[in-house]
């Protein structure tokens, strides 16, 4: 199959030309736009979705709670639901999770949460994931 789209997170999406079709001209421009206006974040789903085969994927931009750029992508909490976590503890998962991510956390990504699963646990758990808690403002203060 032929994909039309060059942007990694988007392309896995738009494999066949019927995609187009399912969205009008500017809904589909947005989407584009969107997508390329997080270009880490993109990345982020598209390694953990494919190295680790994520059966569920939540990739949450937590930049806006710190003294940063507006825009910026520099903090993230990653909720990861793999069949690769099955008998592993979390401190694995985690080491896991900061292979597939170590370009990323070497180039830009400051900080990263991680919430790593099984499927059974995911299906048995509320869903819920708690918040981040606020910006301290770095250094100890």
């Amino acid at each position: 199959m032929k994909t039309f789209c060059t942007i990694p997170f988007v392309s896995n999406f738009v494999k066949e030309p019927s995609f187009y079709s399912r969205f009008s001209p500017l809904l589909f421009h947005r989407f584009i736009q969107m997508a390329s206006n997080t270009p880490i974040e993109n990345s982020i789903r598209t390694k953990l979705s494919q190295d680790l085969n994520a059966v569920h994927l939540d990739i949450i931009n937590e930049s806006y709670m710190h003294n940063v750029p507006k825009g910026s992508e520099t903090h993230f909490k990653v909720v990861v639901v793999s069949e690769r976590f099955n008998g592993l503890p979390l401190i694995k998962r985690h080491r896991m999770v900061n292979d597939v991510l170590k370009d990323e956390l070497s180039n830009g990504v400051h900080a990263l949460s991680i919430v790593a699963k099984t499927p059974e646990q995911w299906a048995s758990s509320d869903k819920n994931v708690e918040p981040s808690p606020n910006c301290r403002g770095g250094f100890g203060k």
